[in-house]
């Protein structure tokens, strides 16, 4: 495994700082949140100022959270939006409303100050606004209100990140006001309804890239922060582990059976197999190690049981292909076995005739219609068979009692006309 290496300081990657929010799904959710703006119109029963209010706070918790995910998995070293886990720390949710009562107390405190010198009022201002990436900082690591509040902790966290923190405070000025420079340059683009969703796009967009930086920082320093990088995460562009942390995961957990099984320990093996997919099922990768290992430790009921759930997923996946191999496996077990859900019995059977194993197919029709009696595939299931005993097996003969069964119970269905034509006569030649 290559060796970690110092990532380069921040400002040599601002590039990557402002292309965040252009990776698909931060662009996608960006777009939706600004245009959410547009749903004061909806709010028809209030007034349009308190309208346009309601909605505006509901986009900037919801960019708020994102940003806070951003920075939350940047100083863990994932970097690529399509990386971020599916499930978060719930703590994390709760940034926003911590950080907002921080403030109130800071501005509490600076209008206290103010009241008892407008100098003293002009110095708190500047303290709180040149700490406040380090409070995030704090609160990201933490989670902790109070914490976060605490001046030890927000001092330690700026004496980590050492002199560039001046600089880092700089940048992050610069971009606070990036939507308002945007705007006065979009301004003679937009006007009318377009105006507010454009400020929001703006607004969101410099709100992601600060966070993208601040997550970086902390990345920089996530040793002596105490931050463990995530599975995946790296801090170089050059040496870090471009697998997503779910493929880290599932590579892991199969070192893990692996080993359990060259140690002759199935049972363990086994034992970890069932949790993961347990935990996680519609993951096919957890669900085809699990079938793997029944496979292995002859387990045939259990191997019955989660071989028809496992054939329903890979069909839902469109997985034909592989959900025949496992029907394969689970009828070598035994020879009675056979879905109990009449649709995916129909796919399965297709996916053998496609396979070009016409016995297959016809072996897993057979009864179709005493099986799933009065089900509205049985004509499908009819079809099928008439091809699969004219195309495949060349036996016309035994596919006309089954137009016969079509005619007398689906007359106008479009299997029968589809039979029907399948058995015509064929054309007299000419003498």
């Amino acid at each position: 495994m290559p060796q970690e290496r110092t990532p380069p300081p921040f400002w040599h990657r601002l590039n990557t700082f402002f292309a965040f929010p252009f990776q698909p799904g931060p662009l996608v959710y960006a777009t939706v949140l600004a245009l959410c703006s547009l749903l004061s119109e909806l709010l028809f029963f209030v007034p349009d100022a308190l309208g346009i209010l309601l909605v505006e706070l509901g986009i900037l918790l919801a960019a708020s959270r994102y940003g806070f995910k951003v920075v939350a998995l940047g100083s863990r070293g994932i970097a690529r939006a399509a990386d971020f886990p599916r499930h978060l720390d719930e703590e994390w949710q709760n940034l926003p409303w911590k950080l907002f009562a921080i403030l109130v107390v800071q501005s509490t405190l600076a209008g206290w100050l103010t009241h008892l010198s407008p100098g003293l009022g002009w110095l708190a201002l500047f303290v709180l606004s040149f700490t406040l990436p380090a409070t995030v900082v704090v609160l990201v690591q933490s989670c902790s209100f109070w914490q976060a509040l605490h001046p030890g902790f927000v001092w330690e966290a700026m004496r980590t990140i050492g002199r560039p923190y001046a600089l880092l405070c700089f940048f992050l000025f610069l971009l606070s006001g990036g939507a308002e420079i945007a705007m006065a340059l979009l301004l003679p683009l937009f006007n009318g309804v377009l105006l507010l969703p454009v400020f929001n796009f703006a607004f969101i967009y410099f709100s992601w890239v600060m966070a993208s930086l601040l997550g970086y920082a902390m990345l920089q320093h996530h040793e002596a922060f105490g931050i463990a990088l995530l599975p995946g995460g790296g801090v170089d562009a050059g040496t870090a582990d471009r697998r997503t942390p779910e493929q880290v995961a599932q590579q892991a957990t199969d070192a893990q059976v692996a080993q359990r099984v060259a140690d002759g320990d199935l049972a363990g093996a086994l034992g970890i197999a069932y949790e993961d997919q347990r935990t996680r099922p519609d993951d096919l990768a957890a669900q085809r190690r699990y079938h793997r290992m029944l496979l292995l430790a002859d387990k045939v009921p259990t191997l019955l049981d989660h071989g028809e759930r496992f054939i329903a997923l890979l069909q839902r996946r469109g997985q034909a292909g592989e959900a025949l191999a496992v029907f394969k496996a689970c009828q070598a077990k035994d020879a009675g076995f056979a879905p109990g859900d009449a649709p995916t019995v129909l796919a399965l059977a297709r996916a053998a005739w496609l396979a070009g194993d016409a016995r297959a197919a016809l072996v897993l029709l057979a009864g179709f219609d005493k099986r799933f009696r009065g089900h509205e595939a049985i004509p499908q299931a009819y079809e099928l068979v008439a091809h699969i005993l004219v195309k495949g097996l060349g036996r016309s003969d035994k596919a006309r009692p089954i137009l016969a069964t079509l005619e007398a119970r689906y007359p106008d269905s479009p299997q029968t006309q589809e039979v029907r034509w399948l058995l015509r006569d064929p054309p007299a030649t000419a003498g």
